[in-house]
């Protein structure tokens, strides 16, 4: 089933997180305090350790791993909608190390930021709320 609605931007906001702060958990933070119900987010800068996922596509299940040492924030991608009647920020981010090897996947809980600026465009205009996709198994816009 394809899903396009139209949205405008309401306002963007700009920032940066605290040395130690949880990434996934900021920007979660962020969006409940500024009550951001729908947008879209972009961040780059530098993390202490990371824990990423991916999507096992036969098992349907995240499998997590983590990458204990300094790492770059070269792209960090994503948007923010609602599940259980809450904003969610579902993020990708790319990380690369001192010999520019690069890592990706599924932004975690467990990401512990070293320095970060963040973008996020808010939206209104429609609200994307997650739910379960029987197909994937996974929590995707109704």
């Amino acid at each position: 089933m394809t899903l396009a609605r139209a949205v405008q931007t309401a306002r963007t906001l700009m920032g940066r997180l605290g040395r130690g702060d949880d990434l996934l958990q900021a920007l979660t933070d962020i969006c409940e305090t500024e009550q951001v119900r729908a947008g879209r987010l972009e961040a780059i800068g530098a993390v202490e350790c990371a824990r990423l996922a991916y999507y096992d596509q036969d098992r349907r299940e995240y499998r997590y791993f983590e990458l204990n040492r300094p790492l770059e924030i070269t792209k960090l991608c994503g948007n923010v909608s609602i599940r259980d009647g809450a904003p969610m920020v579902h993020a990708h981010v790319t990380l690369g190390d001192r010999d520019g090897t690069a890592f990706g996947g599924h932004l975690a809980p467990g990401t512990t930021v070293f320095a970060c600026e963040f973008v996020l465009e808010v939206f209104e205009g429609t609200e994307f709320v997650r739910g379960h996709d029987e197909t994937t198994g996974l929590p995707l816009w109704d």
